[in-house]
């Protein structure tokens, strides 16, 4: 692979001269395309430790209007960032729709630096290709512009750049170090480009001998990469191939023929849930309160095991959720715990993957984030209202599944709650809501025009329940019609699955 970057290549200086004034021009007029087409543009600059990296990016910051330019160096991860899944750092780094993130590192770095010192195994290692493939054909997907480049030297021009002085090893200060393992890393670098490299993301392997060549070469990849993809993005709107909003869902048509047969056959997994539970008060206030009790201790217990935990909750309107992560939180230390709540994505979290909002608030170790609604919004609301097209909210179960598998991964505690109410149950409390003067703020129009699309979501969510229930992320179907017998299910769940991963520590851990 690396043989057609070894050979020799270079421009003259009068040649880099007359083209680069050119070039220049060239891509801030397609930056400025690309700032108007609301499309991302993400650059990974890797390669040969010694091959110029840090000059490229200097460079393409002097040729490209800075202010829609995003540039992020990953060095050695910090303590904030080993306290979360490791894709945390560039979820972080993604650029806006519009804008073009240059990232300097990226997250092939550490699975082969890590692999060539044979600090991970074979096995590990294909993982985390795995791993960045899927991100990848994510960030595809929702319609980034992904262009990677390598730089390559062979050995004997990376030996030749060990003796230059001491301040220019110093802005390389690992070159020494990786020299020693170049044939490694050349190996394990080629495997990861090799299994990478695909229609949607191409790696494009450079000669770095040689700086004009090397800096010719990435404006003009650059350039043409950004046009094609620019064109493309034309011809679609003119075409009207242009993704349309669905007006609605389209029907679950085996569902419905079925139910013509038997109304049986149309049951959802929410059929199975046991409404006509209750709890008396007396028992309801001993009971919550031993769990409020135990729920502190594991959770101080867990910030001294440094386990984060993420709980998510949705459910019907009116289901009682904002009640039960009351009497949850009312268990942990306000010093453990966020509560974030969802509504409608402000224009910098539409400007992101539907993803983006809920990493960013991924908590740190030991600590509790609970999700008020949450990244299901894409599989639900999104889907029923027609917000999403169908293949991004069909796509959007497997990017579910990968991301909360990595939260697992990572050791985060993951529980998600439905809260389930029969029909009648809510025009109850919807009625009541309307009477009650410190309620009613809770009613709005969107509330009754979403119960007469009950058996949508009642689909919706059945889907959602049967493609991303996993042992690492389960969902828990809460029977809330009676308020008390839900806020205790929701504790004591949550109590069983710290219990379970924490172990019977016997001793609790005192808080500071």
């Amino acid at each position: 692979m690396f043989e057609t970057a070894e050979l020799g290549r270079h421009i003259s200086k009068k040649a880099f001269s007359e083209a680069e004034p050119v070039l220049q021009t060239q891509l801030l007029q397609i930056q400025r395309a690309i700032r108007e087409a609301n499309v991302p543009v993400i650059i990974l600059v890797s390669g040969v430790e010694g091959a110029g990296k840090g000059e490229v990016v200097n460079l393409l910051n002097k040729w490209l209007d800075a202010r829609g330019v995003h540039t992020h160096a990953f060095w050695d991860s910090s303590d904030e960032e080993r306290e979360r899944p490791r894709f945390w750092r560039y979820w972080r780094a993604l650029p806006p729709r519009g804008a073009i993130g240059i990232l300097f590192g990226s997250w092939y770095t550490e699975p082969i630096v890590e692999h060539a010192f044979a600090r991970s195994d074979a096995t590990q290692f294909e993982h985390a290709l795995r791993r960045i493939a899927e991100f990848e054909q994510l960030l595809v997907d929702d319609g980034a512009i992904l262009i990677k480049f390598w730089f390559h030297l062979s050995k004997d021009v990376q030996q030749e750049r060990l003796k230059l002085d001491v301040g220019e090893r110093i802005a390389s200060p690992q070159l020494a170090l990786y020299a020693k393992h170049y044939s490694a890393f050349r190996e394990v670098s080629e495997r990861a480009i090799r299994q990478t490299d695909c229609g949607h993301a191409p790696w494009h392997v450079i000669e770095a001998t040689d700086p004009r060549y090397q800096h010719l070469a990435v404006g003009r990849i650059l350039l043409e990469t950004l046009q094609r993809h620019l064109d493309a993005h034309r011809a679609e709107l003119v075409s009207g191939a242009e993704p349309m909003l669905l007006k609605e869902s389209p029907p679950d048509a085996p569902r419905e023929l079925l139910a013509t047969l038997d109304p049986d056959a149309a049951r959802t997994v929410l059929s199975t849930v046991d409404l006509s539970q209750t709890l008396e008060q007396e028992a309801y206030e001993a009971e919550i309160a031993a769990l409020q009790l135990r729920l502190k201790r594991l959770t101080w217990q867990a910030r001294a095991r440094k386990v984060n935990t993420v709980l998510v909750f949705e459910g019907w309107d009116a289901a009682g959720k904002g009640g039960a992560i009351r009497r949850l939180v009312s268990g942990i230390d306000a010093r453990l715990f966020r509560v974030i709540s969802i509504a409608a994505p402000t224009d910098e979290e539409k400007a992101q993957h539907y993803l983006w909002r809920f990493w960013r608030h991924v908590p740190r170790a030991g600590f509790v984030t609970i999700y008020d609604r949450s990244w299901y919004g894409r599989v639900l609301v999104e889907r029923v209202e027609g917000f999403a097209p169908r293949p991004d909210w069909e796509r959007a179960y497997q990017e579910i599944n990968d991301f909360e598998e990595q939260l697992h991964e990572h050791g985060v505690i993951v529980q998600k709650f439905w809260l389930q109410i029969s029909p009648e149950e809510q025009l109850r409390r919807f009625k009541e809501r309307e009477v009650t003067e410190w309620k009613q703020y809770k009613i709005t129009d969107e509330d009754w025009r979403n119960r007469g699309r009950w058996q949508a979501y009642e689909e919706a969510v059945h889907d959602m329940v049967s493609r991303t229930s996993t042992r690492s992320a389960p969902w828990k179907l809460v029977s809330a019609n009676d308020k008390r017998v839900s806020r205790v299910t929701i504790l004591r769940t949550v109590c069983e699955r710290l219990e379970a991963v924490l172990g019977q520590t016997g001793k609790p851990v005192e808080s500071n």
